[in-house]
């Protein structure tokens, strides 16, 4: 397997939604439409913060990666937080996943940034197995406060 890794382009929405939604699937999250054509039109403007990324075999996209840059005020700089990673399952353990979350590396680097960043389920071995190869498990643990339905109240 030969990988590239390159930004997003138009011509890839139908793969890329496909892959996608499998990741939304693996987390039991609907991707209605207006959630995945909402998320493409942050990933396709180069505006908007978040990034989107294609892991390439051939003409197939195997994987992709979604990143945003972020402030750490404690540390006086910012960071790449990788949103969504994911790898089609005929694609795993192939060195896949690595070679996106190295390309954040190098993103970062570039950037003069001073951290990558991700979360992963806790249930999620496969990939915290990968993650862990590159990368150093912290003591944080992750809160959310859901404000959905207080907007629909």
């Amino acid at each position: 397997m030969s990988i590239e890794i390159r930004p997003v382009r138009d011509g890839d929405f139908f793969t890329w939604l496909d892959l996608y939604g499998e990741y939304a699937k693996f987390y039991d999250t609907e991707l209605t439409d207006q959630k995945a054509l909402l998320l493409w039109s942050w990933l396709t403007s180069p505006e908007h913060e978040e990034s989107g990324y294609v892991a390439v075999d051939g003409d197939r996209i195997v994987g992709l990666a979604h990143v945003r840059e972020f402030a750490r005020p404690l540390e006086g700089d910012r960071g790449l937080f990788v949103d969504d990673l994911f790898v089609a399952e005929d694609a795993r353990q192939h060195g896949v996943g690595t070679a996106l979350l190295e390309h954040a590396r190098s993103l970062a680097q570039q950037r003069g940034l001073g951290v990558v960043q991700w979360i992963t389920a806790n249930d999620n071995a496969d990939a915290q197995r990968v993650y862990d190869s590159v990368a150093e498990r912290t003591q944080w643990v992750t809160y959310e406060m859901p404000l959905a339905a207080e907007r629909s109240a």
